[in-house]
Order: C-alpha cells, then sequence, then structure tokens
C-alpha cells in the first residue's frame, strides 16, 4: 500500500506521523523519517510505541540512527533498544560518541549490555560485526516434539526462527543445523538429530570477511549461517537479511571508490560540507599530482612536438582510449575478484587473457583511427600534410600499443592492491586512467619517433 501524500509532506505534524505509525510498514515509517529534520524525527519516534519504534530502528535503511537515539530520553532508547536486534544495535553503538555511548550503555540491563559489547569486540565489516546473538538452539537430547515446543517458547525473542542450532550438551559444541522445514516434517518423538542432514554444517568463524559469508549463503542457500568461536561453541549467527545489508553498504563503497572518491559513512544529503571536502579532496589532489607526470611527459617530447604539431590532435583520442581500456580491465577484475571467480593465483592466467584481448580492442580502434584520418584526408576536411599516411600508421601503432597497456595495468592492479593489503577497489577507473594518461604519452610519442624519424622528426 502507499504511503498517504498527507504523511510525506513537510506539513504534516509529528504529533500524527506518531499517532498513525501503528498502522504504516516500518519501511514506510523510515521512509517518511528521512524527509525530516534531525529534532522532528526524534519527536515521531518519542511519540511511537516502544514496539514500533523498536521495530523502526531495527531498519537498515533509517539515515543517521545514532544521531536519533542519542536525542531521545536515556530510559525511552534504552526501552527501544531491548526491542531492538542485537547485531542493529551494536551497529547503532558504533555511530555514538562519547559521553552519549557511555550514557546509553549506562541505561542498559547487563544483558544488553553484554549482547552489544560482544558485537562490537568484533572489527567491521566481518561476521562477528554483523551476527545476531538471538538465535534458537537446543540439545541434542531434546526430541522434535521438545524443540517445536520450545520454539514456540522463544520465538518472539529471537531474530530468525527458521535454523533451529542442535548442541552437545558435553561441549556445548555444534553438532547440526537443522531447517525449521525439515523439524516439521519429522516424527515428534523422535530424536531431533534424526531429521537432521547427515553432514557438517556450514560455519564460519568471528574473523570472516562479510563478502565471503555472503558467498557461502549464496552458495548453499541459507537463510542464516552460524558463527563458531575455536571449539566450535555457537555465538551468534548472520542471517540473510544481515547479508543483503551487508552487501548494498559493501557494493555503495566499492562504486563510491570507483569514481576516485573515499566511501561515505553517512547518506549523500546528509553528509555534512566538511566531511564531504574532506573524503573528495585527498582523491582528487592526489589524481591531480599524478597528473602533473602527464605535462613532464610533453615537455619532455617538447622538441618533437615543435617539429610535427599535428601530433598534438590525436593526444586526447590516445590517452582517452588507453584510460577506457584500462578502467574496463580494472572494473572487471574487481568485481571478480569480489565474486571469488578468480584469486590472486590466477594473476598470470588473467595476465594471458587481457594481452591478446587489448592487442585486438587495439588493433580494432587503430583500424578506426587510420580509417579518420584517410577520410578527413581525402575528403579535404583537414590536411595533415604530405606524410599523412605515416601519421596514420603512428595513431593506428600507438592505439594497439597503449589499449594493450592499458588493459594489462589495469588488470593487474587490483591484483598489486590485494597482494599489499589495500581494497583492490581502490584501484578506482580515475587512477587507472591516470597512470596510463602517462605511460600513454610516452608509448605515443616513441612509436612516433620510430615511424616518423627522417620525415617529420
Amino acid at each position: 500500500m502507499e504511503i498517504e501524500e498527507g504523511l510525506l509532506s513537510p506539513d504534516a505534524s509529528t504529533a500524527d506521523i506518531a499517532a498513525r505509525a501503528g498502522d504504516l510498514h516500518v519501511a514506510d515509517i523510515v521512509e517518511i523519517l528521512n524527509t525530516r529534520p534531525l529534532a522532528e524525527r526524534i519527536q515521531i519516534v518519542s511519540g511511537m510505541s516502544v514496539e514500533r519504534a523498536a521495530a523502526t530502528l531495527d531498519q537498515a535503511g533509517i539515515d543517521a540512527p545514532g544521531a536519533l537515539i542519542a536525542g531521545l530520553a536515556p530510559a525511552l532508547a534504552a526501552n527501544i533498544f531491548r526491542g531492538v536486534s542485537v547485531d542493529r544495535a551494536a551497529e547503532i553503538f558504533r555511530q555514538l560518541r562519547e559521553p552519549d555511548r557511555a550514557r546509553m550503555l549506562g541505561a542498559l540491563d547487563a544483558d544488553s549490555r553484554a549482547g552489544i559489547a560482544r558485537v562490537l569486540a568484533y572489527a567491521a565489516n566481518t561476521a562477528g560485526s554483523i551476527m545476531t546473538t538471538e538465535f534458537v538452539s537446543v540439545p541434542s537430547t531434546y526430541t522434535v516434539a521438545q524443540t517445536i515446543d520450545h520454539i514456540r517458547k522463544v520465538e518472539r525473542t529471537r531474530e530468525t526462527v527458521y535454523a533451529i542450532y542442535v548442541i552437545d550438551p558435553a561441549d556445548g559444541a555444534l553438532a547440526q543445523s537443522i531447517s525449521l522445514r525439515r523439524l516439521i516434517t519429522g516424527e515428534p518423538a523422535a530424536p531431533v538429530l534424526s531429521v537432521a542432514y547427515p553432514r557438517a554444517p556450514i560455519t564460519v568463524a568471528p574473523e570472516t570477511d562479510r563478502e565471503d559469508v555472503a558467498r557461502l549463503i549464496s552458495k548453499y542457500d541459507l537463510l542464516a549461517i552460524p558463527v563458531v568461536d575455536d571449539r566450535k561453541r555457537v555465538i551468534g549467527i548472520v542471517t540473510v537479511d544481515d547479508v543483503i545489508d551487508a552487501i548494498v553498504a559493501e557494493t555503495t563503497e566499492d562504486v563510491q571508490k570507483f569514481g576516485g572518491v573515499e566511501a561515505l559513512n553517512a547518506p549523500y544529503m546528509t553528509i555534512g560540507f566538511g566531511q564531504m571536502i574532506y573524503k573528495r579532496a585527498g582523491w582528487l589532489c592526489a589524481l591531480f599530482l599524478s597528473e602533473m607526470l602527464t605535462a613532464s611527459a610533453m615537455q619532455y617530447f617538447e622538441g618533437e612536438l615543435e617539429k610535427a604539431v599535428v601530433l598534438t590532435l590525436f593526444i586526447p583520442l590516445i590517452m582517452s582510449s588507453g584510460g577506457n581500456s584500462g578502467s574496463q580491465a580494472t572494473s572487471l577484475l574487481i568485481r571478480a575478484i569480489a565474486l571469488g571467480e578468480v584469486r590472486l593465483r590466477d594473476w598470470w592466467k588473467v595476465a594471458l587473457r587481457e594481452v591478446p584481448t587489448g592487442l585486438t580492442l587495439g588493433a580494432i580502434l587503430g583500424v578506426i583511427g587510420i580509417i579518420r584520418i584517410t577520410i578527413w584526408q581525402k575528403a579535404g576536411i583537414y590536411d595533415y600534410g604530405e606524410h599523412w599516411p605515416l601519421i596514420a600508421l603512428t595513431v593506428g601503432a600507438a592505439l594497439v600499443g597503449i589499449v594493450t597497456f592499458g588493459s594489462f595495468s589495469g588488470s593487474m592492479l587490483p591484483f598489486a592492491l590485494k597482494r599489499l593489503g589495500f581494497d583492490p577497489a581502490s584501484a578506482s577507473a580515475p587512477f587507472v586512467a591516470t597512470l596510463v594518461d602517462v605511460t600513454g604519452l610516452v608509448i605515443y610519442f616513441t612509436i612516433a619517433l620510430a615511424i616518423l624519424h627522417g620525415t617529420l622528426l
């Protein structure tokens, strides 16, 4: 059902929105809140029921939840936090600063503090940082009927009941993972382990990267995956909705890096002016300094440019073609690495693919460049001089060399960054383009010297 126009209007009162929150889907409440200033968002949430406010704060799409929760009365915020899943509560706590964080922790009960502290102990972007400690577990001595009865009792306090984790009572280790579908098909008096698949459960360590967790959930078609410690005891689970949120965040971060921007930690419309400058200026200055090498390369070939000014006409064409081919290769390889399609040891296989690919693409562009010069010369559109065939050959050969180099360097850069421990997405398109610009000029003028020597040069 669509949100009523009136509720999205700036004229809608905060009291009216809060009063009608019980009739709206939480996703619609989030959409309404995101259109309001922070002060009004605090008023709306304060006027909602605790249960509805908790369900709203549990949504990943809400903007600046840390600032919102910090603006609430401590007692109200603590009550709301009790209804928010542990992983989401920990995520919000990461956005809080002192003294707000200490004030909020002090207002929570001991169990809530312990759960949040457990998740906060793990580094960001790991399985431990996005897991929830609210899962269903039963001892392996239970029957199917006992397990179903246990689910009925704890369902309201668990994030998901679609997977049940069977624990060995002797050492607390995970014995099996059973889907709810398998469970309800079992005989009530049968042991719970009798409905489990005869295979070891899929698990991850708390330090596992969230992208690897996403790949496992996708590969094995899971609704949740248990996070276990070194003694195989379940300390939490990562659900499929947590993974989707993580994938969206990771993709957003990578796309921003592709454009030569440090990843934003807030929605575009909410980030401050100073923070925006900080995120963009560093990369822009680095790229500008790198582009200075282009000017140095042109200064080095100043004599050749004076003798054959016509060569300058094709510099933008040459540089952009190399940068484009490099950006293509970089984008393809960054995504392939992220999806696990290629690994570091596959770099030489990629090189063997990209070199002939670059040669072929360069030859295609080279032929187009030669045809273009020929048509312009013959049709009288522009006179390139008596040595125009050599100029056409120079442009064609340079395009082959530069596109090949762009494809090769663009494909190898993500591997190099990954090997050095950096995010391959840092090999953004602007960075690759800058690298190829400098080397492209060197390749272009070197080929020009070889072909035009004794004529124009």
